[in-house]
């Protein structure tokens, strides 16, 4: 047979659990996290404004020859000044060969990019302008081949590499500058 009697209580009840004081642990935790998180953020955010404020003068393609900020005029002038019209001879261009792929007596692919330098009396360029300089890449045995970078925040080029055919691994490839404009605002 079988005793049916259930097991005797224990002499003290187990400890009552607070649910609010879980909660509250849970809640202090998750603030503690968030204000970290936003202090971490706002810490960011005053670098990256500080390291760009130092950084304002930096190049991206092709540093062009443009005089250091020893001689550059002062803010306050700079919006009052005006600037000269660019001309080709303002400038300098030579091409850069990136890839060749020569087939024998089939004649050569050449890849050239060009690298611009300001060799013009420095009247200024206009730090807000865009500029679109045309040139004429020569030594293509179907002709010349015509090609616009743009030049910005005054040493900034943005072009296209040019890829063109040459008949013969000696072909000689210049380049000229034929037209400076500027683009509106």
């Amino acid at each position: 047979m079988t005793d049916s009697t259930p097991p005797p209580m224990p002499d003290n009840p187990p400890p009552a659990t607070d649910p609010g004081l879980k909660r509250n642990r849970t809640n202090r935790i998750i603030i503690a996290a968030t204000a970290a998180i936003i202090a971490a953020v706002v810490t960011t955010g005053i670098v990256v404004v500080q390291s760009t404020n130092d950084d304002s003068k930096s190049t991206t393609a092709t540093e062009s020859s443009v005089p250091d900020e020893d001689s550059a005029v002062p803010a306050a002038e700079e919006s009052e000044r005006t600037y000269a019209a660019l001309t080709p001879a303002d400038f300098e261009m030579e091409l850069r060969t990136t890839e060749r792929q020569c087939f024998g007596s089939a004649g050569c692919n050449i890849t050239v990019e060009p690298e611009l330098s300001y060799v013009g009396e420095w009247n200024g360029v206009d730090p807000d302008a865009v500029y679109s300089i045309t040139y004429e890449i020569r030594g293509d045995e179907s002709g010349p081949v015509i090609e616009t970078a743009e030049l910005s925040d005054e040493t900034s080029l943005n072009y296209t590499p040019s890829m063109i055919s040459a008949a013969s691994a000696s072909t000689k490839v210049s380049v000229k500058i034929t037209d400076v404009t500027v683009q509106g605002y």
